[in-house]
Parts: C-alpha cells; structure tokens; sequence
C-alpha cells in the first residue's frame, strides 16, 4: 500500500533556490508554511475528517486496543495542512513496522532498551533518546516531548514515568537498566509503547511533516535547488515517505548547525544535498540511499577513533538498503 504523493512539491522553494538569494519563506506559523510549499494544485479536502481516536489504557493489563488503528491519520497541529495527504491507520502501521524492525528487530523486550557505547536510554518504537539528569544531550533529548504527545492523544502515563519525564531517565548506564528490566514497573512501561506504536509513528510522521520546510530554508543558496528538488523527487515516489520519516528518525533532520563531527552533520538535510539531482521514480529511492551510506562513510571518518563507530555501518547500510525497494 503506498501513500498518496503531493503534487509539485516545494516549487516555490525551487524558485527561491535557482535565484540564488538568501530569502527565507515567512509564515505567521510553522504549519502556515504548508500552504506555501504546497500552494500549487493542491488537493481539495472535505471539511469534515475521521477523528483520531484517542487511546484509553487502564493502569494495568495487557489487553489493551492499539490506538488508531482503522482510523485515518491526519497531523492536527494548528493550521489546514491540506498538502499533507491523509494517512490510513493501515498506512501509519505499515510505517510503524518498518521502523519497529529497524530499530528494535520487532522485539518489544528492545522498547526499553539502551545501545552499547552509549550514555542514553533508546526508548520505543523509534529509539527516541532519554538523557539522564544532568547528563548533556548531545544527540537531542526526544523521549520526554515523545511522552507528552502520548499524553495529549489520552495515554496515562505510569505516575513514576510522568516524574521521570521532567528529571531525567532514572539509570545512569546499560547496567542499571538491565537490572531494572525485571521489575514491574519497566515491564509496564514496555507493554505501554508497545501498544501505543501507532501514536509514536504519527509523531514521527508529523516531526517530519514539520521539518520538510525548513530543511530548504536551511540548505546554503547554492544548494537550495537541489535539496528541493531532491525531496520533492523522493516525496512523490511509492515508498518515499517511509524513506524520509525513516530517515529523520534515523539521524536527524540535520538542522542542528553546532550538531555533528568537525562541523558536518548527518541528517536528512545533508543527505538531501549530497544526492545527485533526481526527478520522482524508483532511481530517486537508490540516489537517496547511495547519499546516505556516503554521508554515514563521513561521520565514521570524521568521528573520534575512541568511538569506533565503524562497527556500526554494515548496520546503518543493512537499514538505508530496505529505501531502495520500499514497499508502504
């Protein structure tokens, strides 16, 4: 099942990168941004949408429904975004899956999980980080706004979670975790982002949503065009979306300017300018995927040898060769 593509994707961005100038898009509001990215032949939406259906979860049991599922998705965050195709609960979960297995293989045992070499938790669907208190968050500190979205859609959080979300994760390293995992209490947490999968990927859906905008604004001027055509290629090919929300997941918009290793980022802006221009089509899904896997090669090259961070890539390329034949 693929999701719908946009049309004309980010021509006005275009227009603002072939000038070569320095404007940036002003809008009133982030989601205000949409109707002038997407400003041409955008699709007609009916008023009246499916509501998202809110989750409900006693504080115990493991029989609970999976929020969403059979109900279209669509971001509700402030303004229309009507160049933002509608997503199926079907479509969100095919999503969901991906990045279950990517992340975690598709063992809920790693939703609470913490990765060697690393001084912070990797908590649900996406791995999303978790610093303890104190502790600086170099790679962004993504599961405490990750918790107040589940809030918001009517997930009740465990009440030693909710006061964990402002404090900090409660283990200082993979060890403590690792004894916690046999109490009650993380086992609860587990089942709890097991069964909220589906809202954990509409919120990566949406950080990507968001991010899409400024990644063109953010590219330098002699690079604007390329990043835009390049997304729009990507965005408008059958299995596009699974690439681009995977990705940022994965590593990052790349829109940190202080983020990265002497002075090169890794995310999906930088993986945007490093591929060769591409029009939509199955060879835009295999230029993404040759860019990441050399924009990947740098970090390693460009990272302190006492990480060994090489360990990692035939992982990190095992992960960007399923968005050469993404099936959602």
């Amino acid at each position: 099942m693929r999701i719908r593509a946009w049309g004309t994707l980010f021509a006005l961005a275009v227009a603002i990168g072939t000038s070569g100038c320095s404007q940036t898009i002003h809008t009133a509001k982030d989601d205000d941004s949409d109707d002038l990215l997407f400003g041409y032949n955008k699709p007609t939406v009916a008023k009246k949408q499916t509501v998202t259906k809110q989750a409900q979860y006693p504080q115990h049991g493991h029989n609970r429904q999976v929020a969403m599922q059979g109900h279209s998705y669509r971001p509700a965050v402030g303004a229309a975004v009507s160049g933002m195709p509608t997503l199926s609960g079907q479509e969100l979960l095919l999503i969901a899956d991906h990045i279950f297995k990517n992340e975690s293989g598709g063992d809920p045992d790693k939703l609470v999980h913490w990765n060697d070499g690393e001084n912070f938790a990797s908590m649900g669907l996406g791995h999303f980080t978790w610093y303890p208190a104190g502790r600086a968050a170099r790679f962004g500190n993504t599961f405490p706004d990750l918790l107040g979205h589940l809030q918001s859609n009517g997930v009740q959080l465990p009440a030693w979670v909710q006061q964990a979300r402002y404090q900090g994760a409660p283990w200082r390293t993979k060890a403590e975790l690792m004894r916690a995992k046999q109490t009650g209490q993380v086992r609860e947490l587990q089942d709890l982002l097991y069964q909220t999968r589906l809202l954990q990927a509409a919120y990566i859906v949406e950080r990507t949503r968001r991010a899409m905008p400024k990644l063109v604004n953010a590219a330098p001027p002699h690079s604007r065009a390329r990043v835009a055509q390049n997304l729009n290629a990507i965005a408008n090919t059958p299995g596009g979306w699974y690439v681009l929300v995977d990705y940022v997941n994965f590593k990052g918009e790349g829109l940190n300017t202080s983020g990265g290793y002497k002075g090169q980022n890794w995310g999906l802006l930088q993986v945007l300018e490093d591929m060769q221009p591409s029009q939509p089509g199955q060879q835009a899904l295999h230029l993404f995927a040759d860019a990441a896997n050399r924009v990947l090669e740098r970090r390693v090259r460009n990272s302190p040898p006492a990480r060994n961070e090489g360990r990692w890539l035939a992982g990190w390329s095992k992960r960007i060769n399923t968005y050469r034949y993404a099936s959602v």
